[in-house]
């Protein structure tokens, strides 16, 4: 057997029969003659099953069945009794026990329902991974890059994972910072007690973190985005991390960027900082990790034919150009931009033109282009240049690019023309400074539809 075994009697003989047959059987025990002992070692999510006498000093084994299902759904409780009536098995099923022994009992036959009752832990826990890893798989992000930034990650989340320290998750949007912290929650020993995340809005009410360490007891109180949350609420935390009670959860925060120039620039309070920078993990972006690019597509790419679509790939100079493009929103982005490939592509191979058209429509990167209006047209041209032959990385974008550029020019650039007009072609030529006859043509040949409408005479 393997597991866990949380054990409660006020007979210090059971204890002792029970704790070496377990220990000998491969199992680890907690012994204990108090039920309040018992129900701390539950709210701090120790162990995979409980065996529990009724009548303990400090009350009634029965009747804290409904809190332990309720705080740690799924956990087996065998209930052991001296008061072997028909009334005792009766509410002990109506509890919901896993099992019912009356005292004296036999001790292989208990040891075999205790391995029965790990099993059942056992099997319970790998359905609930896997609900968790088809919801990773459809909306989440998946952790499954091998570059060398991402390797890093890994160790240090495998170093932190059980630490008592609260934990800072950075990175640019679309990054996983949540997922991340359902990582670290889920692989450590607080994974059978809640996980629960908070925004800004929890924290609006006065009693709000009453209710979140309520919440969250013994387990992981995420805090999403906290340059998000005012000075004021950041108040609230630092409060809410100083006097956690006396289940206290695991803080883990994510951020958006640094969390030293969000603390230079006066977003978060300093004394907010020092109780949350116990131990960070920078995300890298997708821009530092380009050998996990292909890794990820092709993710993308099965769990769309999983989820019933046809078996699409990328032809090889589109998988050339993802390889090259910038991904400001990282993982997220690169996620919606094959999912969307895949339902609108016209053959099963995905193209370059269509990769192409798919990312033109993507948002510039935060950052890369200057506000205001004071700048000549010719900067923005050369800006949207550069992007577009960024977007081909290595590769240089098809053949008849200064057409395809003029073109793309003139249709925006005519048509605001003749509407400012109310589509005069003799007021519109002379203002753009061309023979009638020229307009007529580019009205035809790049398909512009004229508007009667006076604007600007």
């Amino acid at each position: 057997m393997d597991g866990t075994v949380l054990v409660a009697d006020d007979d210090r003989t059971i204890r002792t029969v029970l704790t070496q047959a377990l220990n000998r059987a491969g199992c680890r025990v907690h012994a204990t003659s108090s039920l309040t002992t018992l129900m701390r070692w539950v709210a701090e999510g120790k162990g995979d099953t409980i065996i529990t006498d009724v009548m303990m000093p400090d009350g009634n084994g029965l009747e804290m069945l409904p809190k332990i299902a309720s705080d740690r759904p799924g956990l087996p409780v065998i209930v052991i009794s001296a008061q072997n009536t028909i009334m005792t098995a009766i509410q002990a099923a109506d509890a919901k026990a896993f099992d019912y022994l009356p005292k004296p009992f036999d001790l292989p036959d208990l040891m075999k329902r205790v391995a029965k009752a790990l099993e059942q832990k056992k099997i319970t826990y790998r359905a609930n991974k896997k609900n968790d890893d088809d919801s990773n798989s459809e909306t989440g992000l998946p952790l499954v890059g091998k570059s060398v930034p991402m390797q890093g990650v890994y160790r240090l989340v495998a170093r932190l994972m059980n630490a008592d320290l609260p934990v800072l998750v950075s990175g640019e949007s679309g990054t996983g910072k949540s997922l991340i912290a359902k990582v670290l929650h889920s692989f450590s020993d607080r994974r059978n007690s809640p996980f629960f995340s908070i925004s800004s809005t929890d924290l609006v009410e006065l009693d709000g973190p009453a209710k979140i360490l309520a919440k969250a007891k013994g387990g992981s109180l995420v805090i999403e985005e906290i340059s998000d949350f005012s000075l004021e609420t950041q108040a609230r935390l630092v409060q809410m991390i100083d006097n956690p009670g006396e289940y206290s959860p695991r803080f883990i925060a994510t951020i958006q960027g640094s969390m030293m120039d969000a603390v230079d620039n006066g977003m978060i309070r300093k004394d907010l900082f020092y109780r949350l920078g116990g131990a960070t993990i920078e995300l890298p972006s997708l821009r530092e990790c380009v050998d996990d690019i292909s890794i990820l597509t092709d993710h993308f790419l099965n769990m769309f034919e999983k989820n019933g679509g046809p078996k699409r790939h990328l032809e090889k100079k589109a998988k050339d150009l993802f390889h090259g493009y910038s991904w400001p929103g990282n993982v997220r982005q690169l996620q919606n931009v094959v999912k969307r490939l895949c339902l609108t592509a016209r053959e099963l191979e995905i193209s370059l033109s269509e990769v192409e058209q798919s990312l033109e429509n993507q948002p510039e990167m935060e950052g890369s282009f200057v506000q205001g209006g004071t700048e000549k047209l010719s900067s923005d041209i050369e800006r949207h240049l550069r992007r577009y032959f960024d977007l081909h990385g290595n590769i240089l974008p098809p053949v008849g690019l200064y057409h395809r550029i003029l073109r793309e020019l003139e249709i925006p650039l005519i048509g605001v023309a003749l509407e400012a007009t109310g589509g005069n072609q003799a007021k519109c030529s002379d203002l753009l400074g061309i023979n009638r006859n020229t307009l007529r043509k580019k009205i035809n040949e790049l398909d512009i539809k004229v508007s009667r409408r006076r604007k600007l005479m």
